[in-house]
Parts: C-alpha cells; sequence; structure tokens
C-alpha cells in the first residue's frame, strides 16, 4: 500500500496521511525549521520533505508566512470590524478582502454577517477606511468597531486532526 500525502475526500477536501500532518505540526512550532530537522523527526530525507512541503503549499492546505507585531512596524490600530450585510454575502466579503488595510474575513453566524480585521497607521486612517471604503460598499447595512488594545495571545500552533 503506497502513501499519499494528498486525495481528494469525498466532499474534495484534501486528506493528509499522518507523515504530512507530523510536518504540518513541525512547521508550526517553527516556520524555520531546517527541513534535514523535520525529515529526522518524521522519518524521511531532506528531498523528500522538500517535496511534500512544496506540495502542501500549492494545494492550498498550508502557507508559511512571517507573522509580525504590527505596532512594531508602525501600523498603531488594529480592529475587528463586525459587517451586518443585506442580500448577498459573498460580494462585501471579496470587496472587504481585496482591501490592503484588511487582512482576515470570515463569514460567520450571530449578530454579524461578516468579521474582518483590520490593520491601520493610525485612528484617522481607521476611520477613513471605515467612512470611505466598507460603509459604503454595496450591500453593507452596518458595522461595529472594536478596537484592540492590547494583545493577549495569538498563536497558530493548533495541531493537525
Amino acid at each position: 500500500m503506497t502513501r499519499r500525502t494528498k486525495h481528494a475526500a469525498t466532499d474534495g477536501a484534501p486528506v493528509l496521511d499522518d507523515t504530512s500532518k507530523a510536518i504540518i505540526e513541525q512547521l508550526q512550532q517553527d516556520g524555520r525549521r531546517p527541513y534535514a530537522a523535520i525529515g529526522k523527526a518524521v522519518g524521511l530525507s531532506e528531498a523528500a520533505v522538500r517535496q511534500r512541503v512544496q506540495r502542501l503549499i500549492e494545494s492550498g492546505v498550508m502557507q508559511i508566512v512571517a507573522v509580525t507585531d504590527p505596532l512594531e512596524l508602525g501600523f498603531a490600530r488594529q480592529a475587528m470590524i463586525g459587517v451586518r450585510v443585506e442580500g448577498s454575502l459573498e460580494p462585501v466579503a471579496d470587496a472587504l478582502a481585496g482591501m490592503p488595510e484588511i487582512d482576515y474575513v470570515v463569514v460567520t453566524a450571530g449578530s454579524f454577517d461578516l468579521l474582518a480585521e483590520i490593520v491601520c497607521e493610525s485612528d484617522e486612517h481607521l476611520l477613513e477606511v471605515l467612512s470611505t471604503q466598507i460603509r459604503t460598499l454595496a450591500g453593507v447595512r452596518s458595522t461595529e468597531t472594536f478596537v484592540y488594545l492590547k494583545l493577549r495571545k495569538q498563536t497558530y500552533s493548533w495541531g493537525v486532526r
């Protein structure tokens, strides 16, 4: 029996084998971990790990990025914006996702139809994006802004199932 890194499940979602999951967990702990060290931990060669990582990235299962502190980079204001929408959610979600200040958009159930995280240089910048870009979108009925005062936890090491 051959082991595959990824194949389509019945719903079209990728299914990962235990080795690919172990590679992901290694990279969640340290995104800069050398492929040789990962290979030693999961029982593969460095080249095999490199190929698996490339396939995981190309398939959209994971991405490797630098996580930064926006305050240290000159972005003084972060906030989560709850958006209530009239009509179709997708066009509004897509428009929000296309804004450079917004780094996270999700469709939700509950009080808001969408949540969007925004990173701005100042309160004035936040107000301008809210007033001239977000609230003017067709379908946006109302917004509520939750300004971040202090970041207490941000992690991406939740493992795999």
